[in-house]
């Protein structure tokens, strides 16, 4: 399954104007990176990958179509999935947040 068109196209408009963003084709989706760390992913599965603080993981998994990132049978820390279905509106904003203020914590690459 190739990953939303749609939703890289609202990924891009929402990370326009950050500074050292760049997009990059990883795990059959579309990454786009900050400071050489993705930050968020439109997957392969449909739905957004998004790197999270491993420490608030869990709380952020409370809503239903929010789940742990799975790949290859093991949990990913600090990763998660949103469907599809749960990124309307401004909850897209909300997740690419999430991923942005946490790899700008981390050194660049």
């Amino acid at each position: 399954m190739a990953y939303d068109e749609d939703l890289a196209e609202r990924l891009r408009e929402r990370l326009d104007g950050r500074q050292d963003v760049a997009e990059k084709r990883m795990f059959g989706g579309l990454a786009f990176l900050l400071g050489g760390h993705m930050a968020v992913c439109a997957s392969s599965r449909g739905g957004l990958m998004v790197r999270v603080d491993p420490a608030r993981a869990e709380t952020l998994i409370d809503p239903p179509g929010v789940d742990n990132m799975i790949m290859r049978g093991r949990p990913m820390a600090g990763w998660l999935h949103v469907d599809r279905d749960r990124l309307g509106g401004a909850a897209l904003d909300g997740w690419v947040d999430e991923g942005v203020a946490f790899v700008r914590t981390l050194p660049p690459k």
